[in-house]
């Protein structure tokens, strides 16, 4: 056998090489097409959906590839849901009706509204509200004059001769409709000597001597302390009346002869202080001296400041009240 040379050993060594890489290589083909005998056949070619498809991937399909055929426009689709082949149908009937009008029509007129009545119905009227207290009769509405005169009213007589006052009896007043009594009146004439009251007064006895009493005892003194000058007379507005109270259900003290509103004083020197909201200086300190001692004698004092009603007038009352209180204003 000839020498061989070095490149014929080297290729014999790189064969031999590959002979030992060829065996597993081998046994793994044969693994392989085993597995791919057990595996169920595929089929030769798959058909892809059309809609899946661009125009670029139909033309570069297979020849062998069969591409189906456009439907048309107008064919039905089996596929399509029921609701789909509805609006199909909604549309072709648009399409056969042709397209809109230009101009929409115009709407009906509205009719006429119907007018108001002349007069409008008045609304029912409610019902008089019931008085949430019933006002109790005052008791001495129930007054009348015995047969023969009380003690206390004979000895208020006594008292007022005493005191120089002029004073005359006076038939006695009674409104059962109303409530308005006053069984014992008298009429002053005088609150004292050389002391007028104008016009003549007709009060109760107790309510005259009190009236007597401050005169003498408080308006005298005080007009000689302001003016030195002695109380002439004093002007009444108001006496015995049968009425209510301003603005309220209860009657009035005067319904009694049991009030007194004094309007004016008038002095020796012949000066006329009357009583309103904005008296004179002087005038005012007097009138606010004789309004403060009021208040105690009598058990009600208004006056300018307490209400509307007041406003030109001093009231004095010896309305009852709880333990012997008093109400000035």
């Amino acid at each position: 056998m000839a020498a061989l040379t070095p490149l014929a050993l080297t290729r014999l060594a790189g064969l031999a090489g590959l002979n030992r890489l060829a065996l597993p290589l081998a046994a793994a083909m044969l693994s392989a097409g085993a597995a791919l005998a057990q595996a169920p056949e595929l089929p030769e070619t798959v058909p892809v959906p059309e809609l899946n498809r661009s125009e670029s991937a139909q033309e570069a399909a297979p020849a062998d590839v069969p591409i189906p055929e456009p439907r048309p426009a107008d064919a039905p689709n089996p596929d399509q849901p029921a609701t789909d082949k509805l609006n199909q149908q909604k549309s072709d009937q648009h399409k056969e009706a042709g397209p809109p009008p230009a101009i929409a029509p115009t709407p009906s007129e509205k009719p006429a509204e119907a007018e108001p009545p002349a007069t409008a119905p008045k609304p029912p009227e409610k019902p008089a509200q019931a008085q949430e207290k019933e006002i109790p009769p005052d008791p001495r509405s129930a007054s009348v004059p015995q047969e023969k005169m009380p003690d206390e009213e004979l000895a208020c007589r006594r008292r007022l001769k005493s005191m120089g006052v002029d004073f005359e009896e006076r038939k006695a007043e009674h409104d059962a409709a109303v409530g308005c009594s006053i069984p014992y009146p008298i009429v002053l004439k005088t609150l004292g000597k050389s002391l007028d009251i104008n016009p003549e007064t007709e009060l109760n006895c107790q309510m005259a001597e009190a009236v007597a009493r401050f005169a003498a005892n408080i308006i005298q003194p005080a007009a000689k302390a302001e003016f030195g000058a002695s109380l002439k007379s004093v002007g009444q507005a108001s006496a015995f009346v049968c009425r209510l109270r301003h603005g309220g259900g209860k009657l009035s003290e005067h319904a009694f002869g049991n009030a007194l509103d004094i309007a004016s004083f008038t002095l020796s020197d012949g000066r006329k202080i009357d009583i309103g909201p904005a008296p004179p200086e002087k005038d005012a300190k007097f009138l606010n001296a004789v309004r403060k001692a009021a208040c105690g004698p009598f058990k009600t004092v208004l006056g300018p400041g307490s209400d509307a009603d007041h406003s030109l007038h001093l009231h004095l009352d010896l309305a009852p009240r709880r333990n012997g209180g008093t109400f000035c204003q």
